[in-house]
């Protein structure tokens, strides 16, 4: 069948068409995608005003003609912390119910953890052994770790780039103190809950997620996206650490020229850079590998988890 996995997320609005079937592989069939900063567009009290929410409705309707133009079955709709956390998040998801007929389901923070876990333990196996799980949304940090499927232990933080450069850095580039002033509230977070993770063990393996831990990677000299799913890329913490002062002593428009780095996400790399430099400190992690899959494929998955079986009981025969 073929899906769309509809992502109002802090920094974007993203439809992702699948085909996808029960004990496959989901395969990409096309993507659509629209950059809202939702989380940038919150008022002095926390709301989505009026106009971004005329916006948030235009681009849900632009992705549902996509979807409807490739084919979907079904499209499964999902927000995250951006709505989330939105003072009138009742009245932003009422008004694109009414305008659009998508009714936009809530994450939690946890719920995000859980979900990306689940696609980051699909995609690399069993043998991966425990994961720990790192993923650098717009508006907050998930970590995740376990053995299996569902993970043991799971967090959400609200340490996602677009939150934190809207709150901590206005200036271009940002003010030296202001930098610091950041790195030291993000380090402070992330320490509230490593405990929580180092008392269940080493990982075996740390893997990131996300498009913030995917251009530092390509600044540190991993592949480039055209190379393929399936080409291994890594960060090590090292290479982080060069970049983390240099990102910060750059404007955007000098960030948005280098490779990997999209000109709409320019402006928030180098508070996605200051967590994921803390989270690697933090954790002790020398080195971490990249993901492509993340929580649009976990909602894939799940989904799929919970479609009906068409297989015939052990033993059978299909009729003939």
């Amino acid at each position: 069948m073929r899906l769309g996995v509809l992502d109002v997320g802090s920094n974007t609005v993203h439809l992702l068409v699948v085909d996808a079937h029960p004990g496959a592989r989901p395969l990409p069939a096309h993507s659509h995608k629209a950059e809202l900063r939702l989380a940038e567009l919150l008022d002095a009290d926390g709301a989505i005003g009026s106009d971004g929410i005329d916006r948030l409705i235009g681009v849900i309707a632009d992705a549902l003609q996509a979807a409807e133009d490739k084919g979907c079955e079904n499209v499964l709709p999902f927000a995250t912390s951006a709505v989330r956390e939105a003072t009138n998040a009742d009245e932003v998801l009422a008004r694109v119910a009414a305008e659009t007929g998508v009714r936009l389901a809530v994450l939690t923070g946890d719920e995000e953890a859980r979900l990306t876990f689940l696609a980051v333990r699909r995609w690399f196996g069993w043998s991966a052994g425990r994961l720990l799980v790192l993923d650098i949304g717009g508006g907050s940090l998930e970590i995740a770790y376990g053995m299996d499927e569902e993970p043991d232990a799971a967090a959400s933080l609200p340490l996602g780039a677009g939150r934190l450069t809207a709150g901590w850095l206005p200036g271009d580039p940002p003010d030296t103190n202001d930098v610091r002033a950041l790195r030291r509230h993000v380090r402070a977070q992330i320490a509230h809950v490593v405990g929580d993770f180092s008392r269940l063990g080493r990982p075996d393996h740390v893997v990131a997620t996300s498009k913030t831990f995917k251009q530092l990677a390509r600044l540190a000299g991993a592949a480039r996206s055209a190379e393929g799913l399936y080409v291994q890329r890594a960060l090590s913490r090292a290479a982080l650490a060069d970049w983390v002062s240099r990102l910060a002593a750059m404007p955007t428009a000098e960030r948005a020229e280098l490779p990997g780095v999209s000109a709409g996400r320019a402006g928030q790399l180098v508070a996605g850079a200051l967590v994921a430099e803390a989270a690697m400190d933090l954790f002790d992690v020398d080195e971490l590998e990249i993901c492509p899959w993340a929580l649009r494929e976990g909602v894939i998955l799940r989904r799929l988890d919970h479609l009906p079986a068409e297989r015939p009981a052990l033993g059978q025969l299909p009729p003939a």
